[in-house]
């Protein structure tokens, strides 16, 4: 199942990881004590710095469908991301912040470019369809190592090297990534698609460079008024899911069934990233203002980097559920996607029950110990995991080759709205500059947040088997009408 090809990959993976969560982690505190933003803008920022990336993946999947194809897109994505933190070097330096939001608009661009071109290549180097569906979890824990260490390390390193030089890490990083691509430019090529075989002409460089200077600068207008930029990418996610929808009306009966389940699928991912989204944003700020001690007593941690655990538990949780739910399937026991979906919204609303009983019951001194975070994040990692890995899968099984990357660009979409969303959402608790959190804060402010939160997991518990359902009867029409088609056609 594994070969040179897709462990070159998911070393890339790894370094995007450890750069890309790297920066996200310092973000916080840069916006908050470097730039002097309040927590509300600092919030708004780090949620839109992981959730644009992924809403230009819907870019990035037209650009790797149509362009360039999918080598050549996640080459360039590399390269994009080691210049965009290369620019985080310059703005941290001079304390620029025009320079700053280049710098991580030019990321973000970078991230949706690779998104949709990552798993459709990296599916190309395994054997089978199933050897893939088993590798992509444990490729999901590889992404976390990088995540689990750039989460941990990076805000140590600013206390030594300071924000600049921590930057400067992740520009080489993303260049070590690049260069692993380069060195395996003929033979991944070699088992892409018929498009990363065939040469790209003039026409096609130019419309790539064009979009791509637009896509830049509309990014970086979005940070700059994040009030506007919010309406974008909901103006931007209907559009994309409009244009799906009009291709699956075009569709033949069978395909457009098969193109519903996405949607539905699409639907229930963008709430279960609501939650996700909270680690950067919400989960943070309440890290920051009530996290103290090392944790177990030995192993120090910053508040900041709490959510480091996170990636922690998705390493343990890749090859963990890929062993469960192997093992019940050769048991006879098979659970569909949106089945699978249901187990991970049960895993939030522990997570989040959790983390609601930790600050309803906060003491005067207003300290959450280190631990309590450590097992909010064991739920939700597990959780992640399944919804990050599987729902990939389950489109790529489903959607028409020809349009294969675009339908893996709304997985992205849903983590745009989601992240978004959830970064309103997390507005509601930020506290006034200078203002200092008592014990009723904690408890009225997050205390109610994180229990709605929990509440509302329940409910998509039961929106999540209930959508399994219905998309099992939607794929087996589609089998039936896919088959008198064929019996047709002869």
């Amino acid at each position: 199942m594994w070969n040179i090809l897709n462990k070159s990959m998911m070393f890339c993976q790894m370094m995007f990881g450890l750069s890309f969560y790297g920066v996200m982690v310092v973000l916080t505190r840069f916006f908050l004590e470097e730039l002097g933003y309040s927590e509300a803008d600092t919030m708004m920022v780090v949620g839109a710095f992981s959730s644009i990336g992924p809403l230009f993946a819907i870019a990035g999947g037209f650009i790797a469908d149509k362009f360039l194809g999918a080598y050549r897109s996640l080459t360039i994505a590399y390269g994009a991301f080691a210049t965009g933190y290369l620019l985080l070097v310059l703005g941290a330096s001079t304390v620029n912040v025009p320079l700053s939001l280049v710098g991580i608009a030019l990321a973000s661009y970078a991230r949706g470019l690779m998104s949709p071109s990552y798993p459709s290549l990296y599916k190309r180097t395994f054997a089978t369809e199933e050897d893939f569906e088993n590798g992509y979890p444990v490729n999901y824990s590889v992404n976390n190592v990088g995540a689990l260490l750039g989460q941990y390390l990076f805000p140590l390193f600013v206390l030594t090297v300071g924000f600049n030089g921590s930057f400067l890490l992740s520009t080489l990083l993303a260049v070590l990534a690049f260069a692993t691509l380069i060195l395996f430019n003929k033979r991944l090529v070699k088992v892409g698609a018929e498009i990363d075989q065939a040469p790209v002409g003039a026409k096609n460089w130019l419309s790539f460079m064009f979009l791509s200077i637009g896509m830049v600068g509309l990014v970086f207008f979005m940070f700059s008024n994040m009030d506007i930029g919010q309406n974008i990418v909901y103006a931007i996610g209907a559009a994309a899911i409009l244009y799906f929808v009009s291709l699956m009306v075009k569709a033949n009966k069978s395909a457009a069934l098969k193109m519903g389940t996405i949607l539905i699928m699409v639907v229930i991912t963008t709430c279960f990233f609501v939650y996700y989204g909270q680690m950067m944003t919400s989960m943070t700020m309440v890290a920051i203002n009530t996290m103290r001690g090392d944790l177990f007593g030995v192993i120090p941690i910053a508040p900041e980097a709490s959510m480091a655990m996170n990636p922690l538990w998705c390493i343990v949780a890749g090859p963990v559920i890929t062993m469960t739910f192997s093992r019940l399937e050769k048991r006879g026991i098979h659970f569909s996607t949106a089945t699978k979906i249901g187990f991970a919204f049960i895993l939030t609303a522990i997570a989040f029950g959790l983390l609601t009983a930790a600050v309803m019951g906060v003491g005067e001194e207003v300290v959450i110990r280190a631990e309590v975070f450590l097992l909010v994040h064991f739920f939700q990692a597990f959780a992640e995991v399944i919804v990050g890995s599987l729902v990939v899968a389950f489109i790529l099984s489903v959607a028409p080759k020809q349009i294969e990357n675009f339908s893996v660009s709304l997985f992205s979409v849903a983590i745009a709205l989601s992240g978004i969303v959830g970064a309103v959402f997390s507005t509601s608790i930020a506290l006034e500059k200078g203002q200092v959190i008592t014990q009723e804060i904690a408890r009225t402010v997050y205390g109610e947040y994180f229990q709605l939160l929990s509440v509302l997991a329940v409910v998509m518990v039961g929106v999540a088997f209930l959508s399994s359902v219905v998309i099992r009867k939607m794929l087996a029409k589609a089998n039936e009408h896919n088959r008198v088609e064929e019996l047709i056609e002869v």
